[in-house]
């Protein structure tokens, strides 16, 4: 564990259950509509996007990133502390911040929007409709809110916030 001087103190001991809920809810609306942009290319683009998203999101990004966090089995943001403690073992809070998971957060993150928007902007090319704007609009409010409004919040009260190189408020 790091000194008590690496963590913010004033951050949450624990998150309530209530935002966890909310913040996943947003987060598969994001896959969701990720999902239905890129079947508008193909169905198996769709798939491949699905398992892409679900995969790295609440697997491979929980294994890199949540076992060497303050929050591994402890209610989280958006609960994935509790997740990582159900799926993989605790691993060392000090390799934190240079863990790989954290290199490559922002990338999987970046690809959760910008692959169904390049798809979904060839898709509207191809062939006009009124649902494939919706989608695009919801696609880019819950990246914009998820990036920026979301991310600023749960960053301001996490304890990991003076550790974790991809926080929004320092």
């Amino acid at each position: 564990m790091p000194g008590k001087s690496t963590l913010y103190e004033q951050g949450l001991e624990t998150y309530p259950k209530s935002g966890a809920i909310l913040g996943n809810f947003v987060m598969l609306l994001w896959m969701a509509l990720g999902t239905i942009a890129c079947r508008f290319v193909s169905p198996l683009a769709g798939w491949l996007y699905l398992a892409f998203a679900l995969g790295m999101v609440y697997v491979v990004l929980r294994k890199l990133v949540c076992t060497n966090c303050y929050y591994y089995d402890k209610w989280c943001a958006i609960g994935w502390g509790k997740l990582a403690a159900r799926l993989f073992k605790q691993g060392k809070i000090e390799h934190f911040s240079t863990c790989t998971g954290i290199k490559i957060a922002p990338a999987t993150y970046g690809a959760l929007t910008l692959i169904p928007l390049v798809l979904l902007i060839i898709s509207l090319v191809q062939q006009f409709s009124l649902l494939k704007i919706a989608v695009l609009i919801l696609l880019l409010l819950i990246s914009f809110y998820s990036g920026t409004v979301s991310r600023k919040k749960s960053c301001a009260r996490c304890k990991m916030r003076l550790i974790c190189p991809g926080s929004a408020v320092k």
